[in-house]
């Protein structure tokens, strides 16, 4: 996957581009993780730890009523909700936080988007006795109130980016502006596969346990590789987790889903790869497919969900889509909120808003393809966080404001 004539390329993507203050840093890093890589002790600890503490192995659920819904392929589901903390993010926090016990270091810092990796990081500091510092973007803040509070209760400091768009890409800035003046005492736990090298391979690395659990159990449940696999894509993390399990299995077609937003023409999205909006850019630490205007001004971007609407994508993806190995799609927000639906009421099963995008091209494509064919959504997070944005959405004005009040009596 990585080029290993220039170490921490995919093809043209990738590289490390950090201030020189930072070198020494990174140079740490790279060692701690290149021992963890080449030491199988680590990964066993890792995948003890992920047993005991996250239920690990995650289920791969059949989603009968769905699959007689649309009388196609027979669909499953990688339950990556049913994590600690309630996404796939714990994966890689706890892999980090061995590594940070390693490097000892006593503080971590994160940014986060839809809260997710905030609540992981947060949670992995109070088991590690770690302090804690979460940016997040103030947009970000205002529509993932649960998640802001259980990281506070958590013990971490959650910090509101008033800068820019007030969204993922500002928490970024905002961390790696922290980790630039503490960087001896600070580990920078990044949640996605971007960033300079190594944490997109690394990210990767420690999420591939959902790939290795998946291919195992759809051999096990039907008996064969599935047909396709699906997955959302914001960064890239679940989708790089669930897709490491099936790279060099070229009959599995792998299908990323981006962020259509309003719809791709009219501009209000974040689809870096699935449109033709997307151009190649340095931005944060790495080269990749950035949303950029021709003076390579980064555009803000828009989604229903906050952790799709990040301005990059994993260079590992883009890799991946020069190379067609992953076929990438966009779902809207309209078409998100309809599968979100339709998993509520056919399966018991409530998606976060990012995995719905999945899920919505799955459902497009499953009728099309034979009952013998079985495929896979990787269901990256329950949707608990999203209560606020998918009742004002169906307009459940009622009990949104009930939940609202609550919630402020509870903050108070």
């Amino acid at each position: 996957m990585n080029n290993q004539n220039r170490i921490g390329y995919f093809g043209k993507y990738g590289g490390m581009f950090i201030p020189e203050i930072l070198r020494s840093t990174f140079d740490q890093l790279i060692r701690a993780y290149d021992a963890a890589k080449s030491d199988p002790l680590f990964w066993n600890e890792y995948e003890s730890l992920m047993q005991s503490y996250s239920c690990r192995p995650t289920p791969l659920t059949f989603a009968e009523n769905l699959s007689d819904h649309f009388g196609g392929a027979r669909i499953y589901i990688k339950r990556e909700d049913l994590n600690h903390t309630g996404a796939h993010k714990v994966n890689n926090v706890m892999g980090q936080g061995l590594l940070v016990k390693r490097m000892g270091k006593s503080r971590v810092i994160a940014e986060t988007g839809a809260g997710q990796h905030g609540v992981a990081t947060a949670t992995m500091a109070a088991k590690f006795g770690l302090e804690c510092t979460i940016y997040m973007g103030a947009e970000d803040v205002e529509r993932q109130r649960p998640n802001v509070f259980w990281m506070e209760k958590l013990g971490a400091t959650v910090v509101s980016v008033t800068d820019g768009s007030q969204t993922l890409k500002d928490a970024i800035n905002a961390a790696f502006r922290d980790w630039t003046a503490n960087m001896d005492s600070t580990h920078y736990v990044m949640g996605t596969v971007c960033g300079p090298h190594p944490f997109p391979e690394m990210v990767a690395w420690l999420q591939s346990i959902i790939g290795k659990e998946a291919r195992k159990q759809i051999l096990d449940l039907a008996g064969k590789l599935p047909k396709r696999v699906y997955a959302c894509v914001g960064g890239g993390s679940n989708a790089m987790g669930i897709f490491g399990g099936f790279l060099e299995d070229f009959e599995v077609e792998l299908v990323g889903v981006e962020a259509g937003g309003k719809g791709i023409k009219s501009g209000h999205h974040a689809a870096r790869l699935a449109s033709s909006d997307g151009h190649l850019g340095v931005c944060q630490g790495y080269k990749s497919i950035f949303l950029q205007d021709s003076d390579g001004q980064m555009k803000d971007t828009h989604s229903i969900s906050a952790g799709l609407d990040y301005v990059g994508v994993s260079p590992i993806l883009a890799h991946l889509n020069e190379t067609k190995r992953v076929r990438f799609e966009a779902a809207t927000d309209q078409e998100v909120l309809e599968a979100e639906d339709l998993t509520i009421k056919r399966e018991g099963i409530i998606p976060a808003l990012e995995s719905a995008h999945a899920f919505v091209q799955a459902y497009k494509e499953a009728p099309d393809l034979s009952v013998k064919d079985a495929i896979i959504i990787n269901l990256s997070g329950r949707g608990d966080k999203d209560i606020f944005t998918i009742a004002d959405a169906f307009q459940d004005r009622k009990w949104r404001e009930f939940i609202i009040r609550k919630g402020e009596q509870y903050h108070a």
